[in-house]
């Protein structure tokens, strides 16, 4: 019988970012933290930070097949959103049109910057834990 395990090709882009990740270890290890220094701008974005996350974040998890990490980070933006309502109600006041923006964007970022290390736990050391900020702090 062959050996008929499956490899999974990975995009330039993640094969930068697990090789990163392998060489440096997580955001927190102060290793990581150097080498990131050195860094370009747009390779500090591209470790940091994912695009796709960013804007169809929520879709993007569950693709990945990191629903677990998805469900805490919509918990998270559910409570935000709840505390902001609960707040209002208290004060009797509206947070004004302009702050709506902010806060969607800092949600938003939620996904953009766990997606890449979640998705590298995932992959390498099969991962299945509920933390969105595993590694990271």
């Amino acid at each position: 019988m062959e050996n008929t395990t499956v490899e999974k090709q990975y995009s330039k882009k993640w094969q930068t970012r697990f090789a990163f990740y392998n060489e440096f270890g997580g955001p927190n290890t102060p290793a990581h933290k150097a080498a990131f220094k050195n860094l370009s701008f747009l390779n500090r974005i591209l470790i940091q930070s994912n695009f796709i996350a960013f804007f169809f974040g929520l879709i993007y998890f569950f693709v990945l097949g990191l629903w677990r990490k998805n469900l805490t980070l919509l918990g998270i933006g559910i409570a935000i959103n709840i505390v902001i309502a609960f707040i209002e109600a208290i004060v009797d006041a509206m947070l004004p049109e302009y702050m709506n923006l902010p806060i969607a964007l800092s949600i938003s970022y939620l996904w953009a910057g766990t997606a890449n290390y979640a998705y590298y736990l995932k992959e390498t050391q099969n991962s299945k834990s509920w933390n969105p900020f595993e590694g990271m702090l």
